[in-house]
């Protein structure tokens, strides 16, 4: 049978099927029975998220969450420090970037030690978290080995050679010092010899590298000792077996060189040098009066 179009647009009463009627019911039925607040708590709900939206987006997320663990007592209220000698308590807490309010919970303990770490006498460093608001840093400095000096350059340096600080000051007037470019790497050879005469090594100022071959002792009396390039250890034993003997190390000399093993060169200072010669001159006199006589 073939219906005209407007018989088969027009709404058909009891001829509806009832799976088009029933989600109104069911619908309407639904918001009958729920709580009178719910469409405040909806309200809040949506207002919230929101917030929240608005606070990510404009990057205030982190400083009221911030707030929010600060308030309800995960505040760093102390910070204990151990371990440090040579760096400040400024500079810890500089690297630490602690403000009011900053939260035990949210602090990112790894980014601090990766800040303290680029603190030069820090070789190592832990940050641990000790709730609910003290944060622990244990610290293991480096040690200062020797002085390193290159032209008008001083520095501080560990046992690799490495820089800790230019701030030189009294407190390392015992470190032995290292002259010329390469020489804070090879600071453990000669320190080692040395180690070996203490009664030399009390009286070097410094250890010069010279043609990153050999080494020339300076003493505190203005003494060059040159060294040879091997044989480091029984050219000081030499040295100090003529020294006990002869007082060599307190004449009137400039210049102690052992680089050979069957002699020993010395030159005088000017003044030595002078009154040598003088006395040589004197002593030929001597000689041609007592010979005319």
């Amino acid at each position: 049978m073939v219906l005209p179009i407007e018989a088969a647009l027009a709404p058909r009463g009891r001829g509806v099927p009832r799976l088009h009627r029933r989600p109104l019911w069911r619908a309407a039925g639904f918001l009958q029975d729920l709580p009178e607040w719910t469409g405040t708590a909806g309200a809040l709900a949506f207002l919230s998220a929101t917030v929240f939206y608005a606070l990510v987006v404009g990057g205030y997320a982190r400083t009221v969450s911030e707030s929010l663990t600060s308030a309800a007592g995960f505040e760093i209220a102390a910070v204990k420090l151990s371990g440090q000698k040579e760096t400040t308590e400024f500079e810890i807490l500089e690297a630490l970037e602690i403000q009011a309010g900053t939260s035990l919970a949210l602090f990112d303990a790894a980014a601090a030690r990766e800040r303290l770490s680029r603190i030069p006498w820090i070789e190592t460093v832990s940050v641990q978290k000790l709730y609910p608001g003290t944060l622990q840093v244990s610290i293991d400095e480096r040690d200062a080995y020797a002085l390193w000096q290159r032209g008008d350059s001083l520095s501080v340096i560990d046992a690799k050679g490495q820089v800790i600080s230019d701030d030189v000051d009294g407190r390392y007037a015992n470190l032995l010092m290292l002259v010329g470019h390469g020489a804070q790497y090879r600071g453990a050879e000669i320190l080692d010899a040395l180690g070996a005469v203490p009664e030399l090594r009390s009286r070097v100022r410094a250890a010069r590298l010279v043609s990153d071959r050999r080494w020339d002792l300076l003493l505190e009396n203005g003494i060059t000792v040159r060294l040879p390039e091997h044989d480091v250890a029984r050219a000081l034993d030499d040295v100090m077996r003529m020294d006990n003997e002869t007082g060599l190390l307190t004449r009137d000399i400039t210049v102690v060189d052992i680089r050979l093993p069957d002699r020993v060169v010395v030159r005088l200072t000017d003044e030595a040098a002078l009154r040598r010669k003088a006395e040589m001159k004197t002593r030929g006199k001597v000689r041609r009066t007592g010979g005319d006589a």
